[in-house]
């Protein structure tokens, strides 16, 4: 190897580092898979969450945060608060994957996380907390709804810790809450959970929950436009990309 290109990949590999949580080495190539998309069923109003280069910014904004964490690309968002005829009338949209998690373990679930490039204008929109979620869509199996066999986990992050730049790394087990959408333990929206909470919420020592799907979601509430990368699901890292999601390894 000449060293220019020993150069050029010494300067690669420690932008990757720099990204990933806890200092773990992430696989420098991974497999595209085709099963990342739209979850159509989930999607209310003309949102638009769709794949693409960028952000690099805000103007001015320079260093690491200028560009999203994983390759040159991400999933950019966007949902209009006031755009349909319902009650509310705002949009909703998931982008994410049907197949590759169906039948996993809940309480399998370790880690979980992504970056967010949030922005002051959605902060005037809906407040600090106006983020983007990640939703699991999951059989609950809770003893005490013997015949409820669906709901949503969902994760509601803190306020981002920067906004017209890349944040740094979102931990989803550590911060923010977590609540079931159809009530079937004591985590609700109104009673927030920690992940760990959640998750003995739902081991009550019957058949264990399972996910049917893992998404990216926003909505329905405050118009938001932004873009998510480094979607975090155990020990994999869904790199978000302009051709497709990308799966990283952590080893």
């Amino acid at each position: 190897m000449s060293r220019g290109r020993a150069l050029a990949a010494a300067v690669l590999a420690a932008i990757v580092s720099s990204t990933v949580p806890a200092s773990a080495a992430v696989a420098a190539d991974g497999n595209h898979s085709d099963h990342w998309g739209v979850i159509t069923r989930n999607t209310i109003g003309s949102p638009v969450a769709a794949l693409r280069n960028g952000p690099f910014g805000s103007f001015g904004v320079t260093g690491p945060s200028a560009r999203p964490p994983f390759g040159t690309g991400s999933l950019g968002m966007e949902v209009a608060d006031n755009a349909t005829t319902l009650a509310p009338p705002s949009e909703s949209v998931d982008f994410g994957n049907e197949v590759d998690f169906f039948g996993d373990r809940v309480l399998g679930l370790q880690q979980v996380g992504f970056h967010v490039f949030q922005t002051n204008e959605n902060i005037t929109y809906g407040g600090p907390d106006n983020m983007p979620n990640i939703r699991f869509e999951i059989d609950p199996n809770v003893a005490a709804h013997p015949t409820d066999h669906y709901t949503s986990m969902v994760w509601v992050p803190d306020a981002a810790s920067v906004t017209d730049r890349w944040s740094p790394y979102i931990d989803a087990t550590r911060t923010g809450f977590w609540f079931l959408s159809g009530g079937e333990t004591a985590c609700t929206q109104a009673a927030r959970c920690t992940f760990a909470q959640l998750k003995a919420s739902l081991n009550d020592g019957g058949p264990q929950p399972v996910i049917f799907s893992a998404a990216v979601s926003k909505g329905r509430d405050h118009m938001w436009i932004g873009a998510v990368d480094g979607l975090r699901i155990n020990q994999n890292i869904y790199d978000f990309e302009a051709d497709g999601v990308k799966t990283r390894r952590i080893r």
